[in-house]
């Protein structure tokens, strides 16, 4: 089937074209297939959300996204999960564990996860998995880009989603980390997970409340939640991520996320000296902001290398 049949499928809703659409976008051969996807599904008033969540492996992200998702599924919503896992050194496959921890109805059809591999690609996100989670975005009323980890190359998921959740485990010493990673400036919301734990849990979430403070303006709701049963924050979590997405424009959230993620895929595929023919990066990103805001990723990254190849 075409890119642009695909994206036909998505448009109206069709939740069955999800893993032909990965298999396609993940093909790194069939680019002028993968154009036709991506113009197919651009454009329109945005309908979904994608929020990224990401943290230290072990922070409990995975068991986390498996009580969103019947959080999100009990309210109605279609949800997609991109879980992005470390790379076999063995087959360059995904280890697929984030997609083993998330729970999982097989005969629901409104839940679609997909694990792909990390590869050697720093930011925390596999190559496809910007494209994907626009192109998913036509069909899915929430898309979760979980990340392989986090630290100061993973941010990358701050320019690809329209929200982004850090989560924190309490009694690990991450909040120092993140303070010097830079990783206090990422999150929309924090999330401190194993509420259940109290005192401990209770303590990490009044240090991110002082992390952010010492921040000045910057600002984040912090939730504390529990994923085992009884569960505990879930509902207030879903509210946060709401609340943040009703205050967005989100069509030119969108906008700058192909954007940014053409100039990534541009990056990833000529390295610094193809920058340098743009002009570098401040140069690349002001001149991508003069572009067709209908333009979609892939015909972004064929602009820049046409601008690259007259410089």
């Amino acid at each position: 089937m075409s890119g642009a049949e695909l994206g036909a499928r998505l448009r109206e809703l069709d939740l069955t074209a999800a893993p032909a659409v990965l298999n396609l976008l993940e093909n790194r051969l069939r680019r002028e297939e993968v154009g036709a996807l991506l113009s197919a599904v651009a454009g329109g008033e945005p309908r979904s959300h994608i929020v990224g969540v990401t943290g230290p492996p072990g922070a409990g992200k995975s068991t986390l996204l498996s009580a969103l998702a019947r959080a999100w599924r009990a309210a109605g919503r279609t949800v997609a999960v991109l879980a992005v896992d470390p790379t076999s050194k063995r087959s360059g496959g995904a280890l697929l564990g984030d997609r083993a921890r998330i729970e999982a109805d097989p005969a629901d059809r409104g839940l679609f996860i997909r694990s792909t591999a990390a590869g050697e690609r720093l930011g925390g996100l596999a190559p496809a998995t910007r494209a994907a989670a626009q192109a998913l975005s036509a069909a899915f009323d929430v898309v979760v880009i979980e990340t392989v980890g986090v630290g100061q190359s993973e941010t990358e998921v701050a320019e690809a989603a329209d929200t982004v959740a850090v989560v924190v485990q309490p009694g690990s010493g991450d909040v120092l980390q993140f303070l010097k990673a830079g990783i206090m400036e990422v999150p929309d919301v924090l999330v401190v997970t194993k509420a259940d734990l109290g005192a401990v849990a209770q303590r990490a979430r009044r240090d991110l409340h002082a992390a952010l403070r010492s921040l000045g303006e910057r600002s984040a709701p912090v939730v504390a939640v529990s994923s085992v049963p009884p569960e505990a924050g879930i509902g207030e979590l879903v509210a946060a991520l709401d609340e943040h997405r009703a205050g967005l424009d989100l069509a030119a959230v969108r906008v700058r996320s192909r954007r940014l993620g053409a100039l990534a895929d541009f990056v990833a595929e000529h390295g610094e000296r193809g920058l340098r023919a743009l002009g570098g990066r401040r140069e690349a990103r002001a001149w991508l902001d003069e572009q067709d805001p209908g333009l979609d990723e892939a015909a972004l990254v064929r602009a820049l290398e046409a601008r690259a190849r007259s410089a």
